[in-house]
C-alpha cells in the first residue's frame, strides 16, 4: 500500500492536505487562525527617503518606537497650527466678523 501527501494553500484560513492511499483519495481541511493578520492590519507602511529615515531615526528616544514619535510630532504641528490660529483670530478686528443673530440658516 502506497501512500502519498500533498498539500496545497487555500487562501489564508485554510490549508487543504491532500492523502492518497492506494486508489482512496483523503482530504483533510484545516482551519488557520492567522493572528499576524488580525494583529497587524492596522499597520501601514510609509515610504520615506533615506534621509527622511535618518533624520527619524536620529530624533527617536531611546525606546520610543516610530510609531510614538510620529504620534508626538503630530501633536506638535496640531499645537502650532492652533496657536497660529489663535494669533489670526486674536489680531483680527471685531468688524471682519458677523455677529450669530445676522447669520440665517
Amino acid at each position: 500500500m502506497s501512500v502519498m501527501y500533498e498539500s496545497c494553500p487555500f487562501g489564508s484560513e485554510y490549508d487543504l492536505h491532500f492523502a492518497f492511499v492506494g486508489d482512496v483519495q483523503i482530504v483533510t481541511v484545516l482551519s488557520i487562525y492567522n493572528v499576524y493578520n488580525i494583529i497587524m492590519s492596522a499597520v501601514k507602511r510609509l515610504p520615506v527617503s533615506e534621509k527622511v529615515w535618518k533624520e527619524l531615526g536620529s530624533m527617536k528616544g531611546a525606546g520610543q518606537t516610530y510609531d510614538d514619535l510620529l504620534e508626538d510630532m503630530i501633536e506638535r504641528v496640531k499645537k502650532v497650527r492652533l496657536e497660529e490660529d489663535l494669533k489670526v483670530w486674536e489680531s483680527t478686528p471685531d468688524s471682519d466678523y458677523v455677529p450669530l443673530s445676522e447669520i440665517k440658516d
